[in-house]
Order: C-alpha cells, then structure tokens, then sequence
C-alpha cells in the first residue's frame, strides 16, 4: 500500500481499539482492490468523541467504523442515521459524503444475515431464539424479523428481554420477550448467542444448560475467539450444524467497505488477514 497526497482515509472509532481485527482486513482489501485509502484505529475516548466526529470530514475521511463505548452516543452528532440504525437504536458505520454529511448506518444486521444465506440457513417461516438483549442482540432481531423469522429474546433477567422487544419498534407479533421454558417447545429453532459468554479468557461459560438442544437446530455464536465455543461444542454432540462470528465480523466489514468505496471486497483476502494477524 502507498499512501500519498490523494490517499483517502477509513478508520475505526473507539475505545480502546487495540485489539481490533479491522484495520488488517480492511488494508488487505483495500490493497487487493487498487484502491488507494488507507483504513486507520482511532482512539478515542468519550469525553473526545464530538471533536473528533466534527473534524473527520475536514481530514478527508470517506467512513469509519463504531465499535463500543460510541454505538449509541455518536447518534446525535451525526446528520442522519438511516431506518436499520435508528430501530436497532446504534450505529457501527459512517458514510461521509462529498458535502461532508455524515450518515451513520449499521451493517452488524446485515452481516449477521449474509453469513446466514452463505450458510444456507433459511429462517422464513421458522422460529429463533436470541439469547442476550444489548446491541449486537438488536441487530441480530432486527435481521431476523426482515427476513420473516419469529423472534423469541432470552435474557439473563426477562425485563432486558421486554425492554428491547418494546424498544425496536418490529411488527407486532415478530419479536416477543422469553424464558428458558419456552425454548425446548420450539421447532428447529435457530439459536444465537449475542452474550460474551464463552469469549476468551473465559471458555467455561455457555447460555446452554443441561437441556438438549432440538433436532434440527443449528447454532450460531457471534464469539469468534475461541473459535470453537463450549456452545458450539454442545450444539455439534447432538449433531447440530454450529458456527462461530467470523463468518458475520466479516461480512458486516464487507458491507460497510462497499457502503464507502463503491466497491464489493474479497472476502477471501478480509479473511487471510484475520487469520494472518
């Protein structure tokens, strides 16, 4: 990659960023493509989150990514967040125009269903459980309930179950508050851990109880590190398909890299990358 005069810049807002895989897929495809921007971390801390909104279209910043503690609180610095964002209630990208107006988006839903499609799994028609209920859960229910699922949100405690179901304003009907009772009473339920349970540096933590899991079932945990999750390891001994976030952290990456350079990546090559970190 050469960076010069007529560079453009993409980065990642947050706090901290350190350890985020983004800046290695997005350079490798970016690179891969021909395309001269250059994808930067940015720190950022909470108390400098305005300042530092307000100067990116001046620094020519096509687009950046959000990730956690600004999903919610860039909202109103923004000039407009589109309808996907504004029911999941959180922005994870920015799309910077050539007039400098910043449009926030989130591409974590439509991620989370293009890994779906790759998969072949098909969630018209049928019922889904979501265990946890913060952003990335919104997301999650919000991609469902467009493609025409039945969403059941189980939470640790069943009133942040209610909360998101009352707060995204889906259909009535598509998207209900539940408990652990209800699960077993499903048909080939998909099921999808938006919780941090199983993440590194504790892999002893799983949603799944004792219960089995229902036949035909598959199970999807958006934790990519470890790869093999103890959910995934439940799921798979009563011969469920199950899949880690990887597939999701990378399309959600593809989605907004083409939201800003007009252009669709390899996906392929965003892959290496995280595996080459």
């Amino acid at each position: 990659m050469t960076i010069n005069g007529e560079t453009r810049l993409l980065g990642l807002l947050g706090w901290p960023v350190g350890h985020s895989f983004s800046p290695a897929m997005h350079n490798a495809a970016l690179a891969a493509a021909g395309l001269n921007y250059a994808y930067v971390p940015l720190a950022v801390r909470p108390s400098g989150l305005k300042t530092a909104v307000s100067a990116l279209s001046s620094l020519n910043f096509r687009g950046v990514n959000v990730t956690v503690p600004h999903k919610q609180t860039i909202i109103p610095l923004l000039d407009e967040i589109d309808s996907a964002a504004a029911a999941i209630g959180a922005v994870n990208t920015v799309v910077i125009g050539d007039n400098g107006r910043l449009l926030g988006k989130n591409s974590d839903w439509s991620g989370f269903m293009a890994d779906l499609a790759a998969l072949d799994v098909d969630v018209n028609g049928r019922s889904c459980v979501i265990f946890g209920a913060g952003g990335s859960a919104r997301a999650v229910a919000y991609g469902l309930v467009q493609a025409g699922a039945m969403v059941h949100v189980v939470a640790r405690r069943q009133e942040q179950a209610e909360a998101l179901v009352e707060g995204m304003g889906l259909p009535h009907g598509s998207i209900t508050a539940a408990n652990m009772n209800v699960v077993g009473e499903l048909t080939a339920p998909l099921l999808v851990n938006c919780t941090p349970l199983g993440m590194h540096p504790h892999e002893d933590g799983s949603v799944w109880g004792a219960k089995p899991f229902p036949s035909d079932s598959f199970a999807y945990d958006l934790v990519y590190n470890p790869t093999e999750t103890l959910f995934m390891r439940q799921a798979r001994a009563a011969g469920c398909g199950a899949v880690n976030g990887l597939g999701m952290l990378l399309r959600q990456g593809a989605v907004a890299f083409e939201w800003w350079t007009g252009v669709a990546p390899d996906v392929d090559v965003m892959q290496a990358a995280f595996e080459n970190r």
